[in-house]
């Protein structure tokens, strides 16, 4: 059994047109393009290049691991006050525990990326611009520890720019989220429309991952692009700031890997009055837009965790600070006992009293409120007068599950989401490299 998505999320896609999925179309100063790299032992894209013509100013948030990928060091060694030019993505292979080979693939890499890009200019733009390999960002995903496929990547190069098309459409966007999918089982996009004073500007994304997902962050990548003028310093405090209540709100199972990132690129082309600093009142609905389409794609991560058959939210309400309500709201989502108790649709509360005591938070029993659902489970501190186990067990049959905890102890609050642990998890990692 698995979450059906298309249900799930329809109640949230107000611009969907096809239910589950978003339909993505044109953003102004972005190409995109896909390929093959027969990476996979079965024909699938599993390479793509976002190409911003005119450059892009962007903003990055790495994995908080003390393992890192050669691309993320990569990326970490540019100079973000400078453009980027483009972003190449590949599945498959994480570049991770691949040492010096690793690293030097990558400038082989972006040496012939950033010369062949640089013919391409010369043939289509009147005003030209010479590309240099420190405007070539990367993402890699897949396995940990295997030799970087630098030759194979390297041979597709001529075929990704041959396929560049200066507009997109939603098979573009959607060939482009299935490139980097991994163990997904489906592929994850959303999109905003909003204004920044007078001026219209799109926020597009997509995102790949589910499994390995845990805060700073996970086996995540996520890349959001907007063309909206807006600096690299403004999208890193934007981005920063956004990105505790979505992307590092997520666990599918506690871990984290060594590739996390999650970009956000800016074209530019919107005609949108000068901002200079993230509190400015005209760029107000822009961070509500942005927030929104992080927390759409991190919910899809969530939910397409690997063996989910149940999206879960955890709401931890009115604790004295916010870092309590969170370390409380991880307990509970990370809890093998508790997800597998949702896993087998057993009301089994008890292991949720569990998983916020051992969080080490001083909280007054007396106090503690907990829900499923509508449904009231324990009332200051004691299990509800109310309480129908027959009742309970059939919220727990649905494919989404809301836990409220309510401390009653201050005014913070924390939403974390997760899935349950199926049997199917353990088939998926333990058969992953066969």
């Amino acid at each position: 059994m698995a979450i059906n998505l298309t249900n799930f999320f329809k109640s949230q896609n107000r611009k969907s047109k096809t239910g589950d999925f978003q339909d993505l179309d044109h953003i102004d100063g972005l190409s995109i393009s896909t390929t093959s790299a027969n990476l996979y032992n079965n024909p699938r894209d599993d390479l793509v290049m976002f190409y911003f013509r005119d450059g892009a100013n962007y903003a990055s948030v790495y994995t908080q691991s003390k393992i890192v990928s050669e691309n993320i060091k990569w990326n970490l060694n540019l100079n973000n006050k400078n453009k980027v030019s483009a972003l190449m993505v590949n599945a498959r292979n994480a570049n991770a525990f691949t040492g010096k080979k690793g690293y030097e693939g990558l400038k082989e890499l972006a040496d012939d990326l950033s010369t062949k890009l640089s013919i391409k200019q010369k043939d289509d733009e009147e005003n030209p611009q010479q590309i240099k390999s420190n405007q070539i960002l990367f993402g890699c995903t897949g396995t940990i520890g295997e030799d970087y496929p630098t030759e194979k990547i390297k041979e597709c190069i001529p075929d990704l720019i041959k396929k560049i098309k200066y507009s997109q459409n939603k098979y573009i966007w959607m060939k482009a989220a299935l490139g980097i999918m991994t163990t997904d089982l489906v592929p994850k996009l959303a999109m905003e429309e909003c204004k920044i004073g007078n001026a219209y500007v799109k926020i597009y994304g997509i995102a790949k991952g589910s499994g390995m997902i845990f805060p700073n962050m996970a086996t995540t990548l996520g890349y959001i692009f907007t063309d909206a003028s807006l600096s690299s310093s403004i999208l890193q405090k934007l981005l920063r700031k956004n990105i505790e209540t979505t992307f590092n709100a997520i666990s599918c199972d506690g871990d984290t890997s060594t590739n996390d990132m999650v970009t956000i690129f800016a074209t530019n082309k919107s005609k949108n009055s000068m901002i200079k600093t993230i509190n400015d009142p005209k760029l107000e609905e822009f961070e509500k837009s942005l927030h929104s389409v992080l927390l759409n794609l991190s919910k899809r991560i969530a939910a397409d965790g690997e063996g989910a058959s149940k999206f879960i939210t955890v709401n931890v309400n009115n604790s004295k600070t916010q870092e309590d309500a969170k370390k409380i709201a991880f307990s509970i989502a990370n809890s093998s006992l508790v997800k597998t108790a949702i896993a087998g649709e057993d009301p089994n509360w008890g292991r949720i009293i569990m998983a916020i005591g051992k969080a080490n938070i001083d909280i007054n029993l007396n106090k503690l409120e907990i829900k499923f659902g509508k449904i009231k489970i324990i009332e200051k501190g004691q299990l509800s007068i109310n309480y129908n186990e027959v009742e309970v067990a059939e919220y727990m049959k649905g494919e989404k599950i809301d836990l409220f905890i309510n401390i009653n102890m201050g005014k913070k609050d924390f939403t974390a989401y997760t899935m349950d642990l199926t049997k199917k998890y353990i088939e998926i990692n333990s058969d992953y490299r066969s």
